[in-house]
Formats: structure tokens, sequence, C-alpha cells
């Protein structure tokens, strides 16, 4: 099979139709053999019944419904999972993407050898002040703290080769930062194509400001994952000894003050130099222990795949 085409959805019943003919066409057109996977994301409305319509009819169609709202992370790894397609294809379910972008996502993937595609909407349709700005501002962080220069980590539309999509773990609300994720797992030919972005022609958007604060908090976990996932104490070490240092020289001096310098002065417990060595020596410590905790939590976790094999020779 060509292509997989995974579509995450929470309240979409008007576009699916149109959703679903838009990208038939662009399929047959092209001569693709595909497979459109929907993935109800615990719609209220009634989404369900028009992707069960839509299989009816067409038997490329799919669609995995989950019992509430879990998250598009969670909807995507779903899809992700059962994905047959030598690409994966990722899109909206509002239309606000443009199925017509397919060929040319297919073909930077089997073509142009990119692991990953990601769509770029140079040119919005969204408010300004709720959406593009954050945006700019949300993507500049995003390929400052992670190394992968894209223009637009939010862009819903991408293209991933499947052993990318097989072998990375989308969960939480990560879904924003797969190419970060696909980087971290080895997969670093990332590419991006400047898309076509449309109005939304039904309903309104389900994500609010609050997602670029949790954007931003998933940006820290995910640099912290990246970087000291495996070596907590390499962090946390390094922190409890610059700790140390600092509270043992406040300490030092104290004490070469009170023995030889000033014996006759204030107590060395009314110097405030004297809870700051305490204080840092005490953060110190604490910081130890995170480290350690850490490394005890990775050394008796369950077994998880912790590297890929890109190819072997003379092995099963």
């Amino acid at each position: 099979m060509n292509i997989s085409v995974v579509i995450p959805l929470l309240n979409e019943q008007e576009s699916l139709i149109e959703l679903h003919d838009w990208i038939a066409n662009v399929m047959q057109s092209n001569r693709f053999s595909y497979e459109i996977i929907f993935i109800d994301d615990g719609s209220t409305d009634h989404s369900w019944k028009t992707i069960t319509k839509l299989a009816e009819k067409d038997s490329n169609v799919k669609g995995i419904r989950f019992l509430k709202n879990f998250g598009k992370s969670q909807a995507l790894h779903a899809g992700f999972e059962k994905a047959k397609g030598n690409v994966i294809i990722t899109m909206d379910a509002d239309l606000q993407d443009n199925p017509n972008e397919i060929p040319e996502l297919y073909n930077m993937i089997v073509k142009d050898g990119f692991d990953l595609v990601s769509g770029w909407k140079k040119k919005r349709y969204d408010s300004v002040i709720s959406k593009n700005l954050p945006s700019k501002l949300f993507n500049w962080a995003a390929r400052k703290t992670s190394g992968v220069k894209l223009n637009d980590f939010n862009c819903g539309l991408k293209a991933y080769r499947i052993n990318v999509v097989k072998n990375i773990d989308v969960n939480g609300e990560m879904h924003r930062y797969i190419p970060v994720l696909s980087k971290n797992a080895g997969f670093t030919k990332i590419g991006e194509k400047i898309v076509q972005h449309q109005a939304r022609k039904y309903g309104e958007t389900k994500f609010g400001m609050d997602r670029f604060i949790h954007g931003f908090l998933d940006l820290i976990t995910i640099w912290f994952l990246s970087r000291f996932g495996k070596r907590p104490m390499h962090l946390f070490g390094a922190l409890g000894v610059i700790m140390f240092i600092i509270g043992f020289g406040f300490a030092f001096y104290l004490g070469v003050d009170k023995l030889f310098l000033n014996p006759t002065g204030r107590l060395i417990t009314q110097r405030p130099q004297f809870y700051l060595s305490l204080s840092t020596m005490v953060i110190g410590s604490q910081f130890f222990i995170a480290g350690f905790l850490g490394e005890l939590i990775l050394r008796n976790k369950p077994d998880k795949k912790r590297y890929l094999i890109k190819d072997k020779l003379n092995l099963s």
C-alpha cells in the first residue's frame, strides 16, 4: 500500500464527507493504493455515524473510536499503530489542510529520501493576535530548544516514512513535537514544504490559548528527556556540585574569618553567609538525591527499547 492517511478528529461531522471525497479523488487521480483512518477522539456529535456510513460505501475507509476524549497525541498513536502504508500522511479533519498537497509530500518521502516532511502554513487565515503571533513565538522557541529547523511545528499536515511512526512513542500532548521525537530516535532527514492553509469552513477551533502554555511546558519536558532522560544524574549531580561549592565557599570564608581575621566579631549564626551556606548545601544534597532516584527508577523500570537498529548483516 502506498499511503495511509491518518486523521484525528473531534466533533467534525460537517466536514467528513467533503474531506473523504476530496482525498479519494486525489488518490484515485494519482493511482495510489491507500487507506483513510479516521480516529474519533470522543466526539459528542454524529461524527462516528458519518464515518460508519463512509466505511460502508468505501472499503478504503477505516475508523477507530475512543471511549472518551483522550487527546490528539493518543489519537495519532492509535492511527500509527494500525497504518499499513509505506508513507503515512497526517492531516486535520477541519478542511484547513489541503489534500492536493499529498502527492508532493509522498514524492518527497519516496523520491527525495526524507524520513519526515512537515507542512508550513506560511500564509494563515487565523487570528493574528490569538493564534499567529503566539504560534511564531512558540515555533521560535521550539527551533532554538530542539535544533530542528522547522517554521511550523503545529501544522497537522505531515508525511512520514512508515518506520518513523512505528518507532516513536507519541503520548501526552507531544504531537506538536513529533519531528523532535523523530530526530531524537535517529531519523534526521527532516524536510519542510510550504502548504496551502484554508479558512475553517465548518464549526470552530478546538484549541484555545492554553495550548501554547501546554506547548511550552511540553517543550521543556522534551528538552530534558532528550538531553538527560537516560542520565538524570548528569544534570542533578552537576547542579548539586555547584550548590555544594557555593555552600562550602561560604562556610570556608566564615571559618577563616572567625578563627583568624575577626575572632571577637559576631557569632557565625548571626551572619547571613551562614544561612546561605546552609541553604545551598541542603539544596545540593536534594539535587544529588533527585539524581540518585532518577537513576534508580531508570534501572528498575520495565524493559523498553533503548535504541533503533538501521541495518543488520547475517542476523535474523
